[in-house]
């Protein structure tokens, strides 16, 4: 039951802060960020059971059991590492925006959309059924939408929110799609099962398309080439934000559903290869943008994109070595990244700037904010006795089972990863100052610098004592490689080709960061960058035709919304028809009797007369006759009551026309030749198509005829010999009661509209 309690925890959490002030005492801060931190003690508790039992923590309820819907939630492998982070990291954000806010307006809606975001992504990696995955995963992607455009005020905030929530939304859809594919190729929505039956899917003609939808999925998720335009711009969201949904969370859910796919729809070519250049493409990317910036928060947005794409590579290689090489990386990402972005935020708090080329000298002012992002900073440039380090290993010895060329790529962009890190987490701190800043610098409370300082130290507690994290390493590698050898984690490893490689990265990357010195002469590139200006042109163009396609079938002409509808409508049935078959048999017409036969002629003659009389009154009087036919056709047919009504009705209904068309002007023509032709083919069309469906539905049998049981339940169960009246007085109580309702109202509007009219003639 943790599982659940841990989710209400985290919804709990988005109603606390909304019943409570912005300037809080600590007890009301200290309950505020009391959810998170107990959701993360229930996970962490039951992942020590899970990891010394040896089997994972399951939790189920029926939800919609019609459809095969249950609430089932697991605790084992990837998703316990992700829950840790999200909850874990999650509590030290909280807490740090309720510092970096400092009370201001807008704190406690910023904390509750930041629990609601948790809640979100802890149902994402918690979920077993893959229906209520998708459902948790596209209110990550609402809860995103609301958190990069907090502040809703900014027109560029508003737009980069937009633009975070169409790509994603757009990437939800067609992850919605892959799973139901997913579900048609294994039989089962349990990903559970799915991963214990090792299914092999790529035999299946479903293959290809199921992973073209899942990874634009991840893809757009994790802002993976060409898709990875909008996480940049989503830095205009606040700092506890961006360290929150670019560390651990957001971003990472497109990284963890690659990863939980990948041991049933990898092992093939198109998922290898285009994983690996995508990644490798989105790492070089984001590091020849990042090497432009002069902005701390754009830095960390390059190296979090470079990262996703080395993550994205990693799994591309296909091999037990790099999925664990991954997890690893993944681990060390979350918790240097994070703190990196928190000391920015620090650093902008107490400077007023984020900008590089101005700030320095800040670790005589700011100590222990310099202390946490150095050791972000050297874990990030994957130096030895950081948790970082282990993962540039580990990626290194996993790019071995691939292309040399891979290997190269990761030597590079490791370098320049090298740079970037020095330009966020050192060169702040520890270079002379260039100018002065907008504020005096000053260290930070401990509510902004708390969380950043538990996290670097975890980063490097892990990468001296590995041993420490190692169970939930190994639970995560054994769920997605099941037949992988047995890896362990070490410091050491002897002198071997990937501590060579890493000897080259660390020479490559100094050697950069001497060379290219934009802390003093850098030039910030352009706002907008060439994908993210094809978005914009892509965006408007689907706007233009979006207005014409409205121009065109919202024109507010009552005639044309009919022929639209008409058109349509036979379009499609016909279509059906001719393509699938399905014409129904005639053979009935030969059997109507002569007088039903006459009494049709008779209603045809006076309908004509009614389209084509010039007067009203021989209109009115012609439809009269048709409604009186329909009249005789209920009598004949055993309807005598509605033979009745229908003649009061049709009484009532030529009476008051008779009285009012009197009054109304002549006739005028107002439509040309070629219209009234084309309005007479359409209603010629219409006719016949419903014709056609109503012989058609006499031969349909779809199950036991209804009125059959509404006769028999008629009597003892209504008490009514009429079973007409029993229908509509007791069986659709509720539909008639809606029908009086709705006229009503609409006897209301009339009745308003003429004292309206009445008074404007006073």
């Amino acid at each position: 039951m943790n599982l659940p309690i841990s989710l209400c925890l985290l919804l709990l959490g988005t109603l606390i802060p909304l019943m409570s002030r912005e300037k809080s005492p600590i007890l009301v801060r200290v309950a505020i960020v009391l959810p998170a931190f107990l959701s993360f003690c229930l996970i962490a508790s039951t992942s020590w059971e899970v990891l010394t039992t040896g089997s994972g923590s399951v939790w189920s309820v029926e939800w919609v059991p019609e459809f095969g819907i249950d609430l089932s939630l697991q605790l084992n492998g990837i998703g316990m590492l992700m829950a840790l982070l999200v909850t874990g990291i999650g509590s030290c954000i909280i807490a740090y925006a309720l510092g970096y806010m400092g009370g201001k307006s807008g704190t406690m809606r910023l904390c509750s959309l930041l629990y609601l975001f948790m809640f979100a992504m802890t149902g994402v990696v918690l979920s077993d059924h893959l229906l209520i995955l998708f459902i948790f995963w596209e209110l990550t992607s609402i809860s995103s939408y609301m958190l990069i455009g907090f502040n809703h005020e900014n027109a560029s905030a508003r737009r980069n929110a937009l633009q975070a929530l169409v790509v994603t939304g757009l990437g939800g859809l067609a992850l919605l799609a892959g799973v139901i594919m997913l579900q048609v190729m294994t039989g089962t929505w349990l990903l559970s099962e799915m991963h214990a039956q090792s299914y092999a899917l790529s035999e299946h003609p479903l293959y290809v398309a199921c992973v073209i939808t899942v990874l634009l999925g991840a893809f757009t998720k994790s802002a993976q080439f060409p898709f990875h335009f909008w996480l940049p711009n989503a830095m205009s969201a606040p700092t506890p934000v961006s360290a929150y949904l670019h560390s651990a969370t957001m971003v990472k859910a497109g990284i963890f559903l690659m990863l939980i796919m990948q041991p049933m729809l990898g092992g093939t070519g198109l998922w290898s290869n285009t994983l690996m250049v995508a990644g490798g493409m989105t790492m070089l990317l984001a590091l020849l943008f990042g090497l432009r910036q002069v902005d701390l928060k754009k830095i960390l947005a390059a190296t979090t994109l470079a990262v996703l794409g080395i993550l994205t590579l990693l799994i591309g290689i296909d091999k037990p070595a790099a999925i664990f090489a991954a997890i690893l990386f993944l681990l060390g990402h979350a918790l240097y990244k994070a703190t990196l972005f928190m000391t920015a935020g620090a650093v902008d708090h107490s400077t007023g700037t984020r900008d590089i080329r101005v700030l320095g000298s800040l670790k005589r002012s700011m100590p222990l904010t310099a202390f946490t992002a150095g050791a972000a900073a050297l874990s990030m440039m994957g130096l030895p006795l950081f948790l970082g380090f282990l993962g540039k290993e580990y990626a290194y010895k996993a790019s071995l089972y691939a292309p040399w060329v891979v290997t190269g790529v990761l030597v590079l962009g490791n370098a320049l990863m090298m740079v970037l890190a020095a330009r966020a987490g050192v060169i702040p701190f520890f270079r002379k100052r260039v100018e002065a800043t907008p504020h005096t610098p000053h260290e930070v409370d401990l509510w902004m610098a708390g969380g950043p300082a538990i996290l670097a130290t975890l980063g490097v507690a892990f990468g001296c004592v590995p041993m420490l994290f190692e169970p939930v390493l190994q639970s995560c590698y054994q769920q997605l490689a099941v037949d992988g050898p047995e890896i362990e984690v070490h410091l050491w490893h002897g002198i071997n080709l990937p501590l060579i490689l890493s000897l080259i990265t660390f020479a490559l990357g100094f050697a950069l960061t001497a060379f290219l010195k934009p802390a003093a002469k850098g030039v910030e590139v352009k706002e907008t960058t060439s994908a993210d200006g094809v978005y914009d042109k892509v965006f408007q163009a689907v706007l233009r035709v979006a207005h014409r396609c409205t121009g065109m079938l919202q024109t507010g002409n009552l005639r044309s919304y009919l022929v639209i509808i008409l058109v349509s409508t036979c379009a499609l049935i016909l279509l059906k028809l001719f393509r699938y078959g399905g014409w129904p048999s005639l053979e009935p017409i030969g059997s109507i009797h002569p007088f039903m036969l006459l009494l049709l002629v008779a209603m045809l003659i006076a309908t004509a007369f009614a389209v084509f009389s010039k007067r009203r009154l021989t209109a009115v009087i012609s439809l009269g006759v048709v409604g009186y036919g329909v009249a005789m056709i209920f009598a004949k047919y055993s309807a005598p009551d509605l033979a009745i009504t229908q003649v009061l009705v049709e009484t009532l209904t030529v009476v008051l026309f008779a009285w009012v068309v009197k009054h109304l002007p002549r006739y005028r023509v107002l439509s040309t030749k070629f219209q009234r032709v084309m309005d007479g083919c359409l209603a010629l069309l219409t006719g016949g198509v419903m014709t056609v469906l109503m012989i058609k539905s006499q031969h349909l049998v779809i199950g036991d005829r209804i009125a059959d049981t509404l006769t028999q339940m008629s009597y003892p169960l209504g008490n009514g010999a009429n079973v007409v009246n029993v229908i509509l007085v007791d069986f659709r109580a509720l539909d008639t009661f809606g029908e009086i309702t709705v006229l009503a109202v609409a006897a209301l509007g009339v009745w308003a509209l003429v004292e309206k009219v009445q008074k404007e003639k006073k």
